[in-house]
């Protein structure tokens, strides 16, 4: 079918970006959002932000192998859940790497967003390779340059996979802005390579 074409790495300065908008099929994220949206463990956490605790404007579950910490936040990883593996492994073929945790994100409507910020904490390495897998509502992706201020953007649909390799992380910044366009649940789910701390030293 058309819509099963490959996904591309796509041409971006200071960074690597891999999208294919149709990696999953239609099936595949229906089933995918309903088992995430009935199944994982949604808490809404707080972060600190300039010194003030807040909570996030999302829902977040962490699994995996390794603890993570961002924003003085310490996420304890949950055992992985099958299908939560079974997607790893895919995701794993096309980047080319090894991931032994996943963060998931459920943006509940609109107004749940996600601010600019770098996924760029020491235990992701120097060169994070982050993989996302969207299902549910339809969502804008940005980026932006931390020294041109150049903007990319992508509309990230039900069944897409993002991900961001390279210098990515160093050279720019990404946000998902809130929207009055779509209403709808969207589901994310970011796999990544969490460094134990012999690996850091």
């Amino acid at each position: 079918m058309l819509f099963e074409q490959q996904g591309e790495w796509l041409d971006i300065d200071d960074g690597k970006l891999y999208w294919h908008p149709h990696f999953l099929d239609a099936n595949e994220a229906d089933d995918l959002f309903q088992t995430c949206y009935q199944q994982l463990a949604w808490r809404q956490e707080s972060i600190t932000l300039f010194g003030n605790s807040v909570l996030q404007p999302r829902l977040q579950a962490w699994y995996g192998d390794a603890c993570y910490q961002y924003s003085g936040l310490m996420m304890q990883p949950l055992p992985w859940p099958d299908f939560l593996l079974t997607l790893k492994q895919r995701c794993e073929a096309i980047a080319d790497t090894s991931f032994n945790s996943v963060l998931a994100n459920l943006y509940r409507n609109g107004q749940d967003s996600m601010g600019y910020h770098q996924d760029n904490e020491p235990e992701l390495g120097h060169q994070p390779i982050i993989a996302s897998v969207s299902v549910g509502e339809q969502r804008r992706f940005t980026l932006k340059h931390l020294t041109t201020k150049q903007t990319y953007n992508l509309e990230l649909t039900h069944g897409s996979l993002l991900i961001m390799a390279g210098n990515l992380q160093h050279y720019w910044k990404h946000a998902l802005p809130k929207t009055q366009r779509f209403n709808q649940p969207r589901i994310n789910l970011t796999y990544r390579n969490i460094l134990t701390s012999k690996h850091l030293r």
